[in-house]
């Protein structure tokens, strides 16, 4: 979905929102539909010239997607140092305050 600047046509206008004082907006229902997104979701909003885009955040990193194409080389661990390391991400992960 694109969003206009105040100096060029809207002319592929789906839907209308008014920001708050506070800077927010809602998504009305048609571009959430259109988008796949609820709440929680993320939205990413990108300049492009004059103009600015707003799309659904993807669920991967572009760190995530580089590790996936250029995998850096792992060093071979020990079953138990693989087991330690998973506890102590979960406990750090469910720590409580």
């Amino acid at each position: 979905m694109t969003i206009f600047t105040s100096d060029s046509p809207a002319t592929n206008v789906i839907a209308q929102s008014k920001v708050t004082a506070q800077g927010q907006i809602s998504v009305p229902a048609e571009v959430r539909k259109k988008l796949g997104v609820g709440p929680g979701s993320v939205l990413e909003w990108d300049e492009q010239g004059s103009e600015v885009v707003v799309r659904r955040a993807g669920r991967h990193s572009s760190k995530d997607i580089h590790l996936a194409l250029f995998p850096a080389k792992t060093l071979k661990k020990d079953l138990p140092d693989v087991k330690d390391a998973i506890r102590k991400y979960i406990r750090k992960r469910h720590a409580r305050g």
